[in-house]
């Protein structure tokens, strides 16, 4: 199966990130992007209900040849990874977690702020994370309530985004040492971020994320040729000539 492409998803855009960094870790991959745009977002939804959706997503994926699949969601890998990975245990799935243990050993002591949507803050593979780390640190966990809407419109420089930030997290401004972007999403409005919080460093799960697939994809025989020629295709269950162009201009953006 080291022929078949790999299938990453997210509830939207956001995933992307994690996407660039997919591309830039195993360029002769093949890779299938699916947002569920039409279901977005996932962090306001019930764990049964996303977990129904990831596995609507992984069946469809699955079906059109993907050997392997990477859940671009801290959300959707905090309410289906364990549950998906015991339903299909011939394939490998790799997820994305908030980057909170990076963020402490950077900062052994520090104050981390920790930006997330509320479903991913409130399962408990973010507790056992939490718990693991606030020995070490002061974590500051923050709910971003309709960030990931605002992101999703592509407008990343909005005079609504910044005034929305101002209010989730303005008050952090110098008070915290690092910022952990804890959904996919979030990597997109950094700068935004930044512009609020301050010029603190910022860590998301993106790069650890492709590290942990190709060790996966090397242990069970699945890394494509080195010298083939990888590829990216996007689809998306809100299939439009616009959404899909969408997908394609948060690809090129720099992170």
């Amino acid at each position: 199966m080291s022929d078949g492409f790999i299938g990453v998803f997210d509830s939207g855009a956001g995933g992307i990130s994690v996407l660039k960094n997919l591309v830039a870790e195993l360029p002769q991959e093949r890779f299938l992007f699916f947002g569920d745009s039409a279901n977005a977002p996932y962090g306001d939804k019930d764990p049964a209900d996303i977990l129904l959706l990831s596995r609507r997503i992984v069946d469809m994926l699955l079906e059109q040849g993907a050997k392997a699949i990477v859940i671009a969601c801290n959300t959707a890998t905090s309410a289906a990874a364990a549950t998906l990975r015991d339903e299909y245990p011939d394939i490998p799935i790799v997820g994305v977690e908030p980057a909170l243990k990076p963020a402490v050993l950077a900062f052994p002591r520090g104050k981390i702020l920790v930006m997330a949507t509320a479903a991913t803050l409130t399962l408990e593979k973010f507790h056992r994370l939490e718990e693991q780390w606030a020995r070490q640190a002061e974590v500051v966990p923050v709910a971003c309530v309709g960030l990931v809407e605002l992101i999703e419109k592509g407008d990343l420089s909005s005079p609504e985004l910044y005034a929305h930030l101002r209010n989730l997290v303005g008050p952090y401004r110098g008070q915290v040492d690092a910022v952990v972007l804890g959904c996919t999403h979030y990597p997109f409005v950094r700068d935004v971020i930044r512009d609020v919080v301050g010029d603190v460093p910022f860590f998301d799960g993106g790069a650890g994320t492709a590290r942990q697939l190709r060790t996966v994809l090397a242990a069970r025989g699945l890394l494509a040729n080195p010298l083939d020629k990888g590829s990216v295709t996007f689809a998306s269950s809100k299939d439009t000539a616009d959404e899909l162009a969408l997908y394609q201009h948060f690809f090129e953006l720099g992170l």
